[in-house]
């Protein structure tokens, strides 16, 4: 006797759509524990089961009616679960009425406000371009790391059948992603080796072949990001398409479905079996089943129109129905018993997250950024965390002024930042870390905390900082996954909330005004816009007779928004650093910053330094939009020599979704012997979001190509320049319409991928590369 096959969820829905209730109730019985899943992380515990119950009824109203899913159920019905809370709380919120909700169907992921634009990166469009089944297979092995033998029902297949399916869609996956960027505007000697990649993958090409790949992507870093998303696919996957059909609590819904596994049955199809083990839950269950079966055959009654035509299905066994005699006129109907639902009180469920920001490198200060959510449908008790650093990592007290480590005052109303009361948090130095102490944290909110602290250069390699949060009863814990690290770029500055980035500045030195070709040079025209083709001179551009170099750049700021952080960064081809005078906007007079904190490198021609100083309470106080005039940092003329400063921000923007900003003081040169540079965005928490990036590099040319800078998805271009993505470092800086010599502040904008990190690579050229300042979406 051979073994009975399930009928796959393809052959489920072909015969829902010719009338067969039974069969949406085995789709209800198959999918039902993931529905309630995700419908977990976004609704209220008491409503739950409501959202559940009408994404079913949705998606059945659709099949009856000729749309909804072919093949791929389960990604449908976690959509429709997440555009069923969305509409329900905008219902709630008044923002619109039921009358206005429209029929939902699907066919594209929903993709709510926190998370737009996702639908957007490569491996998402690649993703949504395959047939429905390679993306159902995709789903439940990749994306939800189910076993084959657990999928196999689902696909009608046997476990080895999902297998092989599985890898014809892990490679038909990769050909989407390399056609869709091939479409793009790749360099012309990268698309014969972008061609190939597919195979260089699968070890398909000759050893001779393989070779030419490897040489080539060890020098192009868009070829190299490529390669990067081409090897891991899988996690690609879990990281972009995993958020954009589950979405941002994506991490959260994965959990909850891997805990279903148990004695009994494991994941989804368990699940009946082990509540079986409760007579009020099964009676709930055969309640919900007797709704959906009840749903479809009033459908097939009602409708005005027919169902559309399709071939019929193999025949669905119907389970034997007992015949019971008709009852006597006066006899009441049978019914279904209501499904009872046990009220519990409300809880609190709470997430914690421990990143240093940016990197902890020895010897250097750095920030350790806390994230707490609290999940649950109730408020917490009052929260107490206890940080544990690791040997050698100490924290900064409130109001240290040692060198390098200004902290300054900005008030408990700008959310995270320095040690201090911030969201509510209150934090002091303890044995071995620190202790911080909070108020209750709401129901669905979000809260952070931002702690300074100084790494020893004995400090152990890898070693990384832990966090306890007590609430009462309720205890989590959680570890960094990054320590202490030799190299890398630690950050300045980190906050979360509606912020965004903002950098401008401009040059201190100039060509000769009298001397042919500058003129047109200083238009950013012409062949000599190197500060290497001139006797560079100071630029004295202001009105002010005691200034020997000046310039200006201006600054517009989103509307509404208001200064959270500030930092005033200068550098020059000299030896030695000292102070420099800032005019605010609506100012006569300078103010003189000094620097507390100056690193200096040796470059080819000479030495030079990066001067840094917060501002913040300064530019804070001042009429922000305009004109900033900076003057007088110590230079040197002289062919080949480069001054600039720049004014780097986080500012709020009310029109921003939450987000998070950090600023990474880099000072590292790139160039000669290290033509590759990565810089590790260690602490942001992002689902292939949108990033915005403000770069602050100095001893760029112009006319010298090969300048670039990646997020790890190929190279990215300045707004503003000659946007050459080959040559991102032209001598252009954000606020200034003229060439600023061997000064460059750029914005870049791209998606950051699956692991965060900004690389800035130069073929001919040698950069100071001075600062990063990055905000980025955050995952709720």
């Amino acid at each position: 006797m051979g073994v009975e096959v399930p009928q796959s969820d393809a052959d489920l829905l072909s015969a829902v759509r010719t009338g067969n209730a039974a069969a949406y109730g085995q789709l209800y019985e198959r999918h039902v524990a993931a529905a309630r899943a995700l419908a977990r992380q976004l609704a209220r515990g008491t409503e739950v089961e409501d959202v559940v119950a009408e994404a079913f009824t949705k998606i059945l109203d659709l099949v009856g009616r000729g749309g909804g899913p072919e093949a791929g159920f389960r990604t449908y019905l976690l959509t429709v679960v997440r555009r069923t809370v969305y509409d329900r709380s905008r219902v709630e919120r008044h923002q619109v009425s039921t009358g206005e909700i429209e029929l939902y169907d699907p066919g594209t992921p929903f993709v709510d406000p926190t998370l737009a634009g996702l639908e957007q990166s490569l491996i998402a469009r690649a993703f949504l371009a395959l047939p429905e089944r390679w993306r159902a297979v995709l789903w439940h092995t990749e994306v939800e790391k189910c076993p084959p033998a657990e999928v196999a029902p689902l696909l009608g297949l046997s476990a080895n059948g999902v297998a092989a399916l599985a890898y014809r869609a892990r490679e038909g996956l990769r050909q989407a992603y390399l056609q869709l960027y091939l479409s793009g505007p790749p360099e012309q000697d990268c698309r014969p080796v972008l061609g190939r990649l597919g195979a260089y993958v699968r070890g398909g090409l000759a050893r001779r072949d393989s070779r030419a790949i490897d040489a080539h992507v060890e020098d192009c870093e868009e070829c190299h990001g490529v390669l990067l998303e081409l090897t891991d696919v899988n996690r690609g996957l879990r990281v972009m398409v995993g958020p954009l059909i589950a979405g941002p609590l994506f991490g959260g819904y994965a959990t909850a479905l891997a805990r279903s596994a148990g004695p009994g049955g494991t994941g989804p199809l368990g699940v009946l079996a082990r509540l079986r083990a409760s007579r009020v839950r099964q009676v709930a269950i055969a309640g919900g089943l007797a709704v959906a079966v009840v749903v479809a055959a009033t459908f097939l009654l009602v409708a005005d129109e027919a169902p559309v035509e399709r071939p019929a299905p193999a025949p669905v066994a119907e389970p034997p129905v007992a015949v019971r005699p008709r009852p006597e006129p006066a006899e009441e109907p049978a019914r279904v018993p209501p499904p009872i639902r046990t009220e519990r009180p409300a809880r609190a469920r709470l997430r914690a997250s421990i990143h240093p920001l940016g990197a902890l490198v020895r010897a250097r200060p750095g920030i350790v950024g806390l994230r707490l959510r609290n999940y649950g449908d109730g408020p917490s008790e009052a929260l107490a965390a206890t940080v544990d650093l690791p040997p050698g990592v100490t924290l900064i007290p409130p109001g240290h002024r040692g060198p390098g480590f200004a902290v300054p005052d900005l008030g408990p109303d700008l959310g995270a930042g320095p040690v201090g009361s911030l969201d509510g948090w209150a934090c002091r130095p303890a044995h071995g870390g620190a202790a911080c102490v909070r108020k209750p944290l709401d129901a669905g909110r979000n809260t952070a905390v931002f702690l300074r602290v100084l790494v020893s250069a004995a400090a152990r390699e890898g070693a990384a900082p832990t966090v306890r949060i007590d609430a009462g009863p309720l205890r989590v814990k959680a570890r960094a996954e990054e320590g202490v690290r030799v190299t890398g770029a630690p950050a300045r500055f980190a906050t979360e909330g509606k912020v965004t980035v903002r950098a401008i500045g401009n040059g201190l030195l100039t060509c000769p005004e009298e001397l042919a070709g500058c003129a047109q040079a200083r238009t950013r025209q012409g062949d000599r816009r190197d500060n290497d083709l001139w006797p560079m001179i100071a630029l004295d551009g202001d009105d002010a007779p005691g200034t020997d170099a000046s310039s200006a750049a201006e600054l517009s700021l989103p509307k509404g928004g208001r200064v959270v952080w500030a930092g005033l960064y200068w550098s020059a081809s000299a030896e030695r650093a000292g102070p420099i005078k800032l005019r605010p906007p609506g100012r006569r007079r300078y103010v003189t910053v000094r620097p507390t904190h100056v690193t200096a490198h040796e470059l080819p021609l000479g030495p030079a330094y990066q001067a840094y100083a917060d501002v913040s309470g300064l530019v804070a106080g001042a009429r922000r939009n305009g004109t900033w005039w900076a003057a007088d940092a110590p230079l040197a003329e002289g062919v080949s020599r480069h001054a600039g400063w720049s004014l780097v921000l986080i500012v709020t923007d009310p029109s921003q979704p939450y987000s998070q900003a950090m600023v990474l003081d880099t000072a590292t040169v790139v160039g000669g012997a290290d033509r590759r540079v990565r810089i590790p965005l260690g602490g942001l928490s992002p689902a292939a979001a949108p990033a915005r990036v403000e770069l602050v590099t100095w001893e760029g040319d112009a006319d010298l190509g090969g300048d670039k800078v990646s997020l790890g998805s190929g190279a990215l271009s300045s707004t503003g320049g000659d946007r050459d993505r080959a040559n991102v470092f032209d001598g252009s800086s954000n606020g200034a319409a003229e060439m600023t010599f061997g000064a460059d502040v750029d914005t870049v904008g791209a998606e950051l991928g699956v692991d965060p990190g900004l690389t800035i690579a130069t073929d001919k050229d040698v950069v100071l590369f001075g600062v990063a300042a990055l905000s980025v979406r955050a995952r709720s």
